[in-house]
């Protein structure tokens, strides 16, 4: 086992996306997960039905009982909720003093909103500029950049402008932009890497964001370098979507014990 990773997000009670898959993800992958559970929402594989927020205080607590004993290597954040939880974590990540992945989540894959629209703000001046790594989809780039994101000009643009704010790199991902062939963008300072690949027609899609944001994050801990630690992150992510079980009768869960099966 290597490589800490502390994961500040929402819990997921379907078990497909949030805090449960970001755990699988490190797991399986070779690393130690912790966590700062944000919020506990009530959804499955149909959609969100309610969300109770975690107290700011009890956020604050998880990650610092975390930090001042396990240590970690790196931190992932997923679902915040609110602009106070924002805030709050853009302190524990300058406390943790370790590579931030940042999955910017704004909306469930059944389309509730995760992210009120005032704390994309919080996001974009505080969550930003503390990436080592931002991991956002079509939607929340455009949301985060006011570029519009409908083809890989666009995610390039998009990639282009949220180093612009601060990130040391973004994964623009290409899930929502349409096409035979799904191509994701890494930008880094040093130059773009696009991962690319037949789009896989399914509905087991639930929790890809938090699986590949989390997947990144244990390359990162374990020292692999930020490419690396990407595309080892993305086919880990591909063929647990290939593999997916076929649970619920909305966006399915992925398999993320896949590489138990070989």
């Amino acid at each position: 086992m290597n490589g800490r990773v502390l994961i500040i997000a929402g819990s997921d009670s379907g078990g497909g996306a949030g805090i449960q898959a970001d755990i699988k993800a490190v797991t399986m992958l070779g690393g130690f997960a912790t966590t700062a559970i944000t919020a506990l929402t009530v959804q499955n594989t149909l959609g969100v039905t309610d969300v109770h927020a975690a107290p700011i205080d009890i956020i604050q607590a998880q990650a610092r009982a975390v930090l001042g004993d396990i240590g970690t290597d790196a931190v992932k954040t997923g679902m915040l909720g609110t602009v106070s939880v924002v805030e709050v974590v853009a302190g524990l990540l300058d406390e943790a003093d370790a590579p931030a992945v940042i999955d910017p989540v704004m909306v469930a894959k059944g389309g509730h909103s995760l992210l009120p629209r005032q704390a994309v703000e919080a996001v974009r001046t505080l969550m930003v500029p503390r990436a080592a790594l931002i991991t956002p989809n079509a939607p929340e780039a455009e949301a985060l950049t006011g570029i519009e994101v409908a083809d890989l000009d666009g995610q390039r643009r998009a990639a282009e402008a949220l180093l612009r704010m601060g990130a040391k790199a973004a994964l623009v991902k290409g899930g929502h932009v349409e096409g035979d062939t799904l191509i994701d963008v890494l930008l880094m300072p040093s130059g773009e890497t696009l991962l690319e690949g037949p789009r896989i027609d399914t509905t087991s899609t639930h929790g890809t964001g938090c699986t590949l944001a989390s997947a990144c994050a244990v390359g990162i801990a374990q020292g692999l370098p930020l490419e690396a630690a990407v595309a080892r992150a993305w086919a880990y992510v591909a063929e647990a979507i290939r593999r997916a079980p076929g649970y619920g009768n909305g966006h399915g869960p992925l398999n993320h014990g896949w590489p138990l099966e070989d």
